[in-house]
């Protein structure tokens, strides 16, 4: 289930680039639109959990969720949202690809944790990858606000790495809370502080809800990249760490490349082609601890099912 859901949340993530440019360059407000998506992903899944009597609104009292939002939800969306503006998403994509790297530099750093070098390797080597993969095929206009836009996709994966850290501290702290009710909470805390955003910096005007480009990127990225995807990573956090379901940042250029050959007969170059070898070499090589873990526990569970039937 592990597996089958990292390989979910790549699928998912690595067709959001593309949906949150399509939106933008149709008009929609980036900080409204990012809000809205957020806000009645996380209000609709809280509801549901509240139902289903496994969340309480007691949680949305809890400042865990306020910083979690703040950080995962907030920082990273909205620099991404406003910086695809003026960068294209293949660019936007590469420099995502910095999370996974800027998770293990503060678990180093800050929190003296002792990464495995086999992994900070296979995030260079990853990120490596990303670039032979996209930046040969990027047309760029460098100009002031391309400059700004790149810094502040970076900005926001440190918001990403710091949320994604702190989400996992708030998870063990919280193990009789689902981590579906626990995402829903930080996605409302941070469309609610998006919303804010918006109200202090656009004016937004309703009718551009009604433009099918607009309104099917909103949906899709509500439903599928919010509902869906952000639940299975927040899930994953939970049952892994924070590098592992983040290394996604690495195999959505791939993806995007093979849907781009296969439905849109986009040329591969031999550089492309090295370019995905060498992100499924570094992904691997970032996950190899987790997933000889994972390994280990399905050979002692399928050992003692056999004492068992014994």
């Amino acid at each position: 289930m592990i597996l089958f859901a990292y390989a979910l949340v790549c699928l998912i993530f690595g067709t959001t680039f593309l949906a949150i440019k399509i939106g933008v360059d149709a008009g929609a407000p980036p900080f409204f639109s990012a809000g809205l998506r957020f806000f009645v992903a996380g209000a609709v899944l809280f509801l549901w959990m509240v139902w289903k009597r496994k969340a309480s609104f007691s949680l949305l009292l809890r400042k865990e969720m306020l910083f979690t939002g703040s950080a995962l939800t907030f920082g990273t969306f909205a620099g991404l949202y406003w910086a695809e503006q003026y960068v294209s998403s293949g660019l936007a994509a590469v420099l995502s690809a910095t999370g996974p790297i800027m998770i293990l530099l503060l678990q180093t750093s800050i929190l003296r944790q002792k990464a495995p070098a086999i992994s900070l390797y296979g995030c260079i080597i990853g990120f490596t990858g990303v670039l032979l993969l996209v930046l040969p095929n990027l047309a760029v206009d460098i100009s002031p606000l391309w400059l700004i836009g790149c810094t502040v996709v970076l900005i926001g994966e440190c918001c990403y790495a710091v949320g994604a850290i702190y989400s996992k501290k708030v998870i063990n702290s919280m193990p009789a809370v689902s981590p579906i009710a626990l995402n829903a909470a930080q996605m409302m805390y941070g469309g609610a502080l998006l919303f804010i955003l918006s109200f202090a910096t656009e004016k937004v005007h309703p009718a551009f809800l009604f433009s099918f480009e607009t309104a099917g990127s909103l949906l899709y990225l509500t439903v599928i990249g919010s509902m869906v995807g952000h639940t299975l990573f927040y899930w994953l956090v939970a049952k892994t760490n924070p590098v592992f379901p983040s290394t996604w940042l690495y195999i959505s250029p791939p993806i995007a490349v093979g849907v781009g050959f296969i439905f849109y007969k986009e040329s591969v170059s031999w550089i492309t082609i090295l370019g995905v070898f060498t992100i499924i070499a570094g992904t691997i090589l970032v996950n190899a601890d987790a997933l000889k873990q994972l390994l280990q526990k399905k050979k002692i569970n399928t050992v003692a099912l056999k004492k068992t039937n014994i």
